[in-house]
């Protein structure tokens, strides 16, 4: 299944840098939009939604539906993508895979397709893995239950040590997940470093705070963002790196481009920034 060899040809494509994004069924998704604004010119950015009539958000939908992150990956290859990021952490152990097994997947994917595919889940690992993040506190926001359980054993899989981890009802936030899902996502806009706080307070002694999934905070002028556009504030004040899944995978695609995001941004996106303008972390 060869890539068009017309894609090769620099003067063929409609930029120099194209990034293709999956997105969940049944989500709009910001993906597309945060990473575009973070990048120079040069890079271009596609979203294909997978089409999945009846899909509920369960993790045995995401299960069965491994098939269709292969069709989006062909598709984007076959337009002339130089690299595919996916979108939502949980599709990496909703089959009850672990890291080893994701990272065969991708592997397969980015060769048989010859274009670099990054799975969100996965890249949580591999940030904690490149700046030596060990020992990890998870704050799992607006998660369910078993989606939060899932990314604990994902992360353990790979040797990662997950020493706390609690979702938003479990934090105090909100008294059901009821009221959480009814949120489709988007959170009072303090809730982002609030959290965090949370976390930090409960679990002192961690190398980072992860953050899993792509939830939205509304701001000021009433709209949402994600951790990607709030992590630099929220690191100057808590003092620990903030890894979400959204920056990571940012930050997976951009090493695969060979190009720097603009702007100043978290510990994470700036240490592929060779300018250092963003908040840098020890750690």
């Amino acid at each position: 299944m060869s890539k068009p060899a017309k894609w090769s040809d620099q003067a063929k494509k409609l930029f120099p840098h194209q990034v293709g994004f999956t997105a969940p069924p049944m989500d709009f998704d910001a993906a597309p939009t945060d990473f575009l604004r973070m990048c120079p010119p040069s890079v271009g950015v596609h979203g294909r939604l997978m089409h999945a009539p009846g899909y509920a958000h369960r993790l045995s939908d995401r299960a069965g539906l491994f098939h269709l992150l292969e069709e989006t990956v062909h598709c984007l290859s076959n337009s002339g993508a130089d690299v595919v990021g996916q979108v939502g952490t949980n599709w990496v152990h909703a089959a009850g895979t672990d890291a080893s097994d994701i990272r065969r997947f991708t592997a397969e994917m980015s060769e048989k397709y010859e274009t670099p595919f990054h799975m969100a889940g996965l890249t949580l690992v591999e940030a904690c893995e490149a700046h030596g993040y060990e020992r990890v506190a998870l704050n799992a926001v607006y998660f369910w239950p078993d989606w939060r359980d899932g990314v604990v054993r994902f992360l353990r899989s790979a040797g990662i040590d997950v020493v706390w981890a609690q979702n938003f009802v479990d934090q105090g936030w909100y008294a059901t997940q009821d009221e959480v899902n009814d949120r489709t996502w988007i959170f009072p806009g303090d809730l982002a470093l609030r959290s965090c706080e949370y976390t930090v307070n409960q679990a002192p002694d961690v190398d980072a705070v992860l953050v899993n999934g792509m939830s939205n905070y509304r701001g000021d002028d009433g709209l949402p963002r994600r951790f990607v556009s709030l992590a630099a504030g929220i690191e100057t004040e808590l003092g620990v790196p903030i890894i979400s899944s959204d920056i990571s995978l940012y930050w997976r695609i951009f090493r695969s481009l060979g190009v720097e995001p603009q702007g100043r941004q978290g510990s994470l996106l700036a240490s592929v920034q060779q300018a250092g303008t963003g908040a840098e972390i020890a750690g």
